[in-house]
């Protein structure tokens, strides 16, 4: 026991997505390649995020013997981009790991497990000494925001590092970060004269004296073990990885040792399915055996602080063999594909380098007419980042101004500061990591470098845009149709960019087939509507109105007079003005109205001129989730009969090729195109039904298998997924239901028979919640000769043992 204390096991998960919003939405956009989840953050969520909130552990059988949280166990670090998106959109996983770091507080002498992570992930060691201090003072606030303490630990991105970024931490209260063993230099024992320049072991904590006089203490992961699990399959099984971690002790040593890990926390479940399994297994090993003890970084550097001093390889990253080069140059890192170069990353970081510096010189000069020090506010915006709304923007200014502003004014503080949000979110890494200047992660950096030239306009001297693209342009594509830089920004950038104008399109044509209140919101855009009419026939719909538009981000506004119509199911057009003259809408909509009643659609284009110059506008002009949405619901209307067409061929059919099949004459191939959607259709409408038909379910299961159709996957199982997670949330609110137990234990039976493999996360997380809460108080009912709570006992345990739940494990004492 004494010399497993003297043994330390911490495992890093550096769990991060780059930010993904359009920048003039602030919301991440549908992006297909997720399917079927909505985009990648969900997605990886789904896979990862959520999975190390509730993982399970299994028994020799495979039953789930306990559900429990990774980020409690390990080290990590969320990165504050996804954490922003996660805290509206997947609240549940975001709170979890708020109470893993507050759960692992109690389990560490007070250190919580969490560390903050530089704001979005920019290469330090390529960002001017601005850069730097705003990315970790923003990194520390959003922390702090989240966390409700101030972190003693924070990643850098990618692990590169030089002195003056460790100076920065360390000047902002940092006490540590963590690098790869090659980053480390030499070392010497402190108070030595003489360094070594070898291999440094990773099993202690090591301190970094810097030139201002501080110091910082670095951990340097062990490298073997942490490649083993990111790409050599370490994480087949939990108890390997346990196993290799407990293997690096050696009696050799005379210090308390700290096994150390760092990878990706994606690697968990993501990148590795059931990775999130192996990592519990074999937290479970360790302290299950008493092995070692599980740590994180505050604790063990409390416990045993440095006694050694090391100098680090400035400029080294943990993914790039030629230090930060893959962020900078053609160095030769992530070249997969035959006769491909990154000779882009060079311009386009010139380019980037070039605005940054011309901006920089417009936020400072036009910034001491407004603020009391601009670079101080930039700082400090991230109070307004981190809680948005006018309110809160307003509060800022009062502090930071150096007067009283007009409200112009106050637009052009708030356009200054969000020009250098967006100048700073221009570096996320991602945009230099992969192989092609026009994928999308390269493509979102120019995103924010587009938005930050438009917030300089009329700000700015000069054309400063084709300025930038002239160095643009000299990025050159993989793919030659996708040419250069200035090419991928006039075609993948400039037509996703939005003014006012373009919100108040986004909202005429979506009131077509939405419903919106006086007052109502759009991303970050308030909607305030002043006069609107709709008119519709079987044929057509058109509406009309005046609107205000106001960005909740910059606070500017405008007053919009729009008409849009639809013409027959997707012939969509329509006209929006920057005017708000109450007389002449009125004039509009009665030239309009007229028009549209006689059914004179003709007419209608030509009035649109008349009133608009060009109808100019059109259903691409909808923003993505609800230009989707739209079209997927035209798609359906349209597609409805078809169908119906498809499933009264396939039953006429069926008895005719059942003979030709039992003849062994080949089934004609039109029969088998007619069969794939009409039983996929009639499997999804049979389990969607409130009570299920179970007979209905084994025909469909059964004629599937017979012409060996292939069930529709990842969307069918999504759709089950869904459905049963519906059930299992109404029994959480409703546990006594024996009904509902009975619904969801014949729906999991019939899901055992159709050929898709259904992800039973959450409905194992809810049942595991029944078992420790609800069960245990059915069992003394039970014992108290309660007659119903058998039956609930019996009923439930019978759909533990379907969803594989090990009950006697999971609750030892009952």
């Amino acid at each position: 026991m004494e010399e497993a204390n003297l043994r330390f096991v911490c495992i890093h998960g550096h769990f991060y997505q780059p930010p993904r919003e359009n920048p003039w939405l602030e919301a991440v956009e549908i992006q297909d390649s997720a399917f079927p989840y909505h985009d990648w953050n969900e997605r990886i969520t789904a896979e990862c995020y959520a999975s190390n909130s509730a993982s399970r552990i299994l028994d020799g059988d495979s039953r789930v013997m306990d559900i429990t949280s990774n980020y409690a166990k390990i080290s990590f670090n969320f990165g504050p981009t996804v954490l922003s998106w996660m805290e509206l959109a997947a609240p549940d996983i975001y709170n979890a790991i708020l109470a893993a770091d507050k759960q692992s507080m109690e389990w560490r002498s007070g250190h919580g497990s969490a560390i903050a992570q530089v704001y979005n992930h920019m290469i330090m060691p390529l960002a001017n000494a601005r850069d730097k201090r705003t990315q970790v003072v923003w990194g520390i606030a959003d922390f702090q925001k989240r966390f409700g303490r101030f972190p003693e630990g924070m990643w850098l991105a990618e692990t590169a590092v030089d002195l003056e970024t460790l100076g920065i931490l360390a000047e902002q209260g940092i006490k540590y970060t963590v690098l790869a063993p090659h980053q480390a230099e030499a070392y010497r024992a402190l108070g030595t004269e003489e360094w070594t320049e070898a291999e440094i072991d990773p099993t202690r904590a090591y301190l970094c004296k810097l030139p201002s006089g501080r110091s910082i203490t670095l951990f340097f992961y062990d490298g073997p073990i942490s490649r083993a699990v990111a790409f050599e399959n370490l994480l087949d099984r939990g108890e390997a990885l346990a196993g290799r971690l407990v293997g690096g002790f050696t009696e050799d040593r005379e210090w308390p040792q700290l096994m150390h890990i760092a990878t990706d926390g994606e690697t968990y479940g993501h990148h590795q399915k059931f990775g999130d399994m192996a990592l519990a297994a074999c937290l479970n090993h360790i302290e299950g055996n008493n092995l070692a003890r599980l740590t994180n970084y505050g604790e063990y550097l409390e416990l045993c602080p440095p006694a050694v001093e090391v100098r680090i390889r400035e400029r080294t990253s943990w993914s790039c063999a030629h230090g930060v080069e893959r962020w900078n140059s053609d160095c030769g890192c992530s070249g997969g594909i035959q006769g491909w170069n990154q000779q882009w990353r060079t311009p386009l970081r010139a380019s980037l380098d070039w605005l940054r510096d011309r901006l920089a010189k417009v936020f400072e000069q036009k910034g001491l007419e407004l603020f009391k020090d601009p670079w101080q506010a930039r700082d400090a915006y991230i109070e307004v980042i981190l809680e948005r709304g006018m309110e809160q923007a307003e509060r800022f200014l009062a502090q930071h101004a150096s007067r009283e502003l007009s409200r112009d004014e106050k637009i052009l503080a708030l356009k200054l500061l969000e020009m250098q949000r967006h100048a700073m979110l221009m570096y996320t890494s991602c945009g230099w990591f992969f192989d092609e200047l026009s994928g999308l992660e390269t493509v979102q950096v120019i995103d924010y470098a587009s938005r930050a030239l438009q917030l300089s306009e009329g700000i700015a001297e000069g054309n400063v845009e084709k300025a930038f693209l002239d160095r643009l342009k000299e990025a050159k594509s993989n793919i030659p149709d996708h040419q250069d830089g200035l090419w991928i920004y006039q075609n993948f950038v400039l037509p996703i960019r939005l003014d006012l104008v373009k919100v108040g399109a986004h909202f005429a044509f979506s009131s077509l087939y939405e419903e919106y209140e006086e007052h109502s919101q759009i991303y970050c855009y308030a909607i305030a509507r002043e006069e609107y009419t709709k008119l519709s026939t079987p044929d057509a719909v058109m509406a009309m109105g005046r609107i205000h538009v106001a960005s909740e981000v910059t606070e500017e506004e405008a007053c919009l007079t729009f008409c849009v119509m639809r013409i027959g199911s997707h012939d969509f057009k329509g006209g929006v003005k920057e005017v708000c003259d109450a007389g002449g809408y009125a004039a509009m909509r009665e030239e309009m109205s007229g028009a549209f009643d006689k059914g004179l659609y003709t007419d209608l284009v030509a009035l649109m001129d008349k009133h608009f110059g060009t109808h100019s506008f059109s259903l691409v002009n909808l923003f993505s989730d609800e230009q989707r949405k739209i079209i997927n619901q035209i798609i359906r209307q349209s597609m409805e009969e078809e169908i119906s067409s498809y499933q009264e061929m396939y039953e006429r059919s069926r008895p005719l090729m059942e003979f030709v099949k039992d003849t062994r004459v080949p089934v004609p191939q039109i029969f088998m195109a007619v069969a794939q959607p009409a039983l996929n259709e009639a499997l999804r409408h049979a389990m969607s039904e409130e009570e299920v038909d179970a007979e209905a379910v084994h025909r469909i299961v059964g004629q599937i298998r017979t012409w060996g159709v292939s069930v529709e996957e990842p969307g069918t199982e999504f759709f089950m997924r869904r459905r049963i997670e519906e059930m299992s949330g109404q029994l959480v609110r409703d546990p006594s239901d024996l009904k509902l137990i009975a619904r969801m234990q014949k729906y999991m039976d019939l899901l055992n028979e159709i050929p898709v493999n259904v992800v039973l996360w959450q409905m194992q997380n809810d049942y595991y919640q029944l078992a420790k809460n609800v069960y245990p108080e059915y069992l003394s009912r039970s014992a108290g000769g309660e007659e119903g709570a058998g039956i609930w006992l019996d009923a439930f345990r019978k759909l533990g043992d379907t969803l594989r739940f090990n009950l006697g494990a999971v609750l030892p004492q009952a």
